[in-house]
């Protein structure tokens, strides 16, 4: 599973590992992206998402049914 959020489109960010001896190594910074299941009155189902915890935020805020709109409207599969 990639670390990719469904809602906000976040993805993981590289960059380096300094060492004490200034040596660099290639490293991920991933968001943290949580599986969640919501129920979705309007199709009588429950549906499962890959979410960042900034998005899990915005679907507590705006309700699911937005956020699903939101998905759908960027192409995704929810």
């Amino acid at each position: 599973m990639s670390a990719h959020c469904q809602l906000t489109g976040a993805k993981p960010g590289f960059g380096n590992t300094i060492s004490h001896s200034h040596r660099r190594t290639s490293r991920r910074f991933d968001p943290n992206t949580q599986r969640r299941r919501y129920w979705l009155p309007s199709e009588g189902r429950h549906i499962r998402l890959t979410l960042s915890t900034k998005a899990i935020k915005t679907v507590d805020a705006i309700g699911i049914e937005a956020a699903v709109a939101r998905i759908r409207a960027r192409g995704g599969k929810a």
